[in-house]
């Protein structure tokens, strides 16, 4: 059986991103697994994008039964992982600051006003500081 959009300015050999939202919420109501993995691709592309966005307000009032519930966690899991990669590049910078400082670790987290502990937390990334944190540590660098 092939699926098609019907009365709607798209096709579903498009990019899922130039969809309009009628588009879209034929796909989750009548689609099959074919165009759910590619909209599901489309929201890890872009956790907080348009598709996502969009998606998000059509299952306000659209509850496609097990489809919902997939598209939620969709969103939810790509948003987690993209959190956990902006973590990463924050802790990698913070390390690198760090290391370029040539300071050991407790020197750095006093000259930053911070605990070792603290620090510590920032350089893996389970914490993500303000970012007033990067600018003291750039101008820690600046100084040194």
């Amino acid at each position: 059986m092939t699926f098609s959009f019907r009365n709607v300015d798209a096709s579903v050999g498009d990019p899922v991103e130039s969809w309009p939202q009628e588009a879209l919420l034929t796909a989750l109501e009548r689609g099959s697994l074919a165009q759910w993995r590619r909209i599901v691709a489309a929201i890890d592309r872009a956790p907080w994008g348009g598709v996502a966005r969009m998606v998000e307000e059509i299952l306000t009032c659209s509850r496609p039964y097990g489809v919902d519930v997939v598209m939620e966690r969709a969103i939810s899991g790509a948003r987690d992982r993209a959190q956990a990669r902006e973590r990463a590049v924050v802790a990698g910078r913070f390390r690198d600051l760090m290391h370029e400082s040539g300071m050991p670790t407790e020197d750095f987290a006093c000259s930053v006003d911070t605990s070792r502990s603290r620090l510590s937390t920032y350089l893996i990334g389970k914490v993500t500081p303000a970012a007033t944190m990067l600018v003291r540590m750039e101008n820690v660098m600046k100084r040194s």
